[in-house]
């Protein structure tokens, strides 16, 4: 056994080896088809929204400059913004969309600032 904490905190125990001898149970049915990507697997650009800047689940509209982030997470493509340099991340309403493919983060990122990025206004 291995401590990797010096204490424990409420209901937490240490984990050891089980020794079984027929080995570790199965899984009981098939998981499906389940995305698995990096959770650092996102895209970020500054941008600035026009005059209507960007609506967001926790705070209403966000205007001025911003940061987009396009992230996936499970199995769907998520916009967010903060404003440049903050720390908090709203939500972008409507901005979460089921993905199949990782590789498709690069397109929708690039769309997604393409629609939300309006300097001139």
């Amino acid at each position: 056994m291995v401590r990797v904490r010096h204490r424990l905190g409420n209901r937490e125990e240490l984990l050891g080896a089980d020794r079984h001898r027929e080995g570790e149970g199965g899984a009981r049915r098939h998981v499906g088809d389940v995305l698995m990507t990096p959770p650092d697997q996102s895209r970020t650009t500054d941008i600035v929204p026009g005059p209507g800047g960007v609506m967001t689940d926790e705070v209403g509209v966000v205007t001025g400059d911003l940061t987009l982030r396009t992230a996936i997470s499970g199995g769907d493509v998520v916009l967010s913004v903060q404003y440049k340099d903050a720390d908090e991340w709203y939500a972008v309403t409507g901005g979460k969309a089921p993905v199949t493919d990782p590789a498709a983060l690069d397109a929708v990122h690039t769309i997604a600032v393409g629609l939300l990025n309006r300097p001139e206004g």
